[in-house]
C-alpha cells in the first residue's frame, strides 16, 4: 500500500441491485458501505455513467469515494474500472467490501489483496483490473454444511442474524473510518488481531485493543 498521506480511497460495496436482495448475505459489503455514507453524511446517488451508486467527499483530510455497483454481481469489475480510470484514482486506494462463506458470522478479515475465493464479484474485479492486489474487507456470512452456496447467499439474513447485523455493519463502517485515519497496515493488524483474539482468548497481549462495535462518528443475469 502506498504511504497514507498519498491515499485516495475508494470503497466498494458488493452486493445486488433492487429491494429483492437488499437483506440476502451476498448485500453485506453494500449494506456496510451504505452504513459509511450515513456516518458521513452524504448521499448516495446513481450515476448511469459507471452503472453504479457513488459519493465522495472528505474525512481526515483525504479524499474518499463510494461505490456501489448496480450490475449484478458477476459485472461488479466494470463499475470499479470505470470508476478508477475517470477519476484517475490509484488502484492502491481500493478497499472492496465482500461477504465471505469460508469466515464464520461476524468474523471480519482486512487483507491488501488475496484470492477471489470462488466469489464471482471479486473474480470480475481482478480480471478487470489484471491484478489480485487490491484492498479487501471480508465479512463473515459462513455457510451451512452441505447447502447449495448458490442458495445460502441470496437468502435473507435469518432472524438470530439480524439481531446482530446493526453492530456488524457499523463495526465494519467503524474499520474503513480507522483505516482513512491510521492507514491500512495498522488497522489490518489491529483488525485481525481482534478477530484472532475472540477465537484464541489467552493471547499474549502485544498489540493495542480497539472497540469496533462502537461508531466512530456521530451524526446476462449472474447474482453469486
Amino acid at each position: 500500500m502506498v504511504p497514507t498521506a498519498l491515499v485516495t480511497y475508494l470503497f466498494v460495496g458488493l452486493g445486488n441491485p433492487g429491494d429483492r436482495y437488499a437483506m440476502t448475505r451476498h448485500n453485506f459489503g453494500r449494506l456496510v458501505i451504505e452504513r459509511v455514507a450515513t456516518k458521513f453524511g452524504w448521499s448516495i446517488k446513481e450515476d448511469r455513467h459507471f452503472q453504479a451508486l457513488t459519493a465522495k467527499g472528505e474525512y481526515e483530510g483525504r479524499q474518499v469515494h463510494l461505490l456501489l455497483p448496480m450490475t449484478y454481481m458477476n459485472l461488479s469489475g466494470q463499475a470499479v474500472r470505470k470508476y478508477l480510470d475517470y477519476y484517475k484514482l490509484p488502484i492502491e486506494g481500493v478497499v472492496v467490501v465482500t461477504d465471505d462463506t469460508a469466515l464464520s458470522f461476524g468474523q471480519m478479515r482486512l487483507k491488501p489483496s488475496g484470492s477471489s475465493g470462488g466469489h464471482n464479484g471479486l473474480k470480475h474485479i481482478e480480471a478487470c483490473l489484471g491484478t489480485p492486489v487490491y484492498g479487501r474487507l471480508r465479512l463473515g456470512v459462513g455457510h451451512q454444511g452441505e447447502r447449495d452456496l448458490a442458495d445460502y447467499v441470496l437468502e435473507n439474513f435469518n432472524q438470530d442474524e439480524q439481531k446482530e447485523l446493526g453492530s456488524l455493519i457499523d463495526r465494519g463502517a467503524d474499520v474503513l473510518l480507522r483505516l482513512i485515519r491510521s492507514g491500512f497496515q495498522r488497522t489490518m493488524n489491529l483488525v485481525n488481531m481482534t478477530e484472532v483474539r475472540k477465537v484464541e482468548p489467552n493471547l499474549p497481549d502485544k498489540q493495542e485493543q480497539i472497540d469496533l462495535t462502537k461508531p466512530q462518528l456521530g451524526g446476462q443475469e449472474n447474482r453469486l
